[in-house]
C-alpha cells in the first residue's frame, strides 16, 4: 500500500534504538523490527510524516478515517502518551506491548481500566461504564433493549463497586476482572509474537457475555 502524500509533510522523526525498545518491552528485537515496518506503513497512509494521526488509526482499525469511534478514540488517547495529538514509534511499541502474550495480567487490567476511565478521573463511574457497554454492543452489531442494557450496567457496576461509594477504583476493577477473566481475553494477541503487516483489530472483536461487559 503506497502513501498518500499530504501538504502537511514534516521532517521524519528519529526513532529510538530497537535494542532499547526490546529491552523495555515484551518484544524481541526482530519483533520490534517488524513493528517498525508496520508503523511506517500506517504512519504514511494519510499524512506522510512518520507519525500516526487519529485518522490513520481509524483507517487501520475500521477502514474509515472519518467515522468517529469511541474505541478508536480511547485507544489513540492511551497510545498518545506524550499527549501531542500523534503517536510516535516508541509510543506505538510500548503501548502495543500490553497486548503481547508475555505482558503481565496486571498490565492488561490497568490498560483496560484506563480505557474505561473516559473522564481521566482515576475511577470508572456508572455513566462511563454504560458508554463503553453501548460502544461494545455497537461494534459487535448487537441490539438490546434499553431495559436489558440498564440491567447489564447496573449489575456489573454493583458487582464491581465492592466499596459501595458509587465509583470503581483500580483495586475493585482488578478484583472483578480476576473473577471474570474473559474481560481481558482480547488483551492478548498471540500473533504479536510473530507480527505481520496486518494491524491487530483488538477492539472490534469484543463481546458482551451474559451480564458481563
Amino acid at each position: 500500500m503506497g502513501c498518500f502524500h499530504s501538504k502537511r509533510v514534516r521532517r521524519t522523526p528519529q526513532y529510538e534504538d530497537h535494542t532499547i525498545l526490546a529491552a523495555e518491552t515484551p518484544f524481541t528485537v526482530s519483533e520490534v523490527d517488524a513493528l517498525h515496518v508496520l508503523f511506517k506503513k500506517l504512519s504514511c497512509s494519510i499524512i506522510d510524516d512518520g507519525l500516526i494521526h487519529r485518522e490513520e488509526l481509524l483507517l487501520a482499525l475500521f477502514r474509515n478515517s472519518k467515522e468517529r469511534n469511541l474505541f478508536a478514540d480511547r485507544i489513540f488517547d492511551l497510545f498518545d502518551v506524550k499527549r501531542n495529538g500523534v503517536i510516535g514509534f516508541e509510543e506505538f511499541v510500548r503501548s502495543l506491548g500490553v497486548f503481547h502474550p508475555n505482558a503481565s495480567v496486571e498490565e492488561k487490567i490497568s490498560f483496560l481500566f484506563r480505557l474505561y476511565d473516559l473522564r481521566h478521573t482515576g475511577f470508572i463511574e456508572q455513566e462511563e461504564l454504560k458508554e463503553m457497554v453501548l460502544a461494545l454492543l455497537h461494534e459487535s452489531n448487537l441490539v438490546l433493549s434499553e431495559d436489558v442494557i440498564e440491567m447489564i450496567v447496573n449489575k456489573t457496576f454493583s458487582d464491581t463497586d465492592s466499596k459501595g461509594d458509587g465509583k470503581i477504583d483500580l483495586e475493585e476493577w482488578k478484583e472483578f476482572v480476576l473473577k471474570h477473566p474473559s474481560l481481558i481475553k482480547n488483551m492478548t494477541l498471540p500473533y504479536l509474537k510473530d507480527i505481520t503487516l496486518a494491524f491487530p483489530s483488538f477492539v472490534v472483536s469484543s463481546e458482551v457475555e451474559d451480564s458481563e461487559m
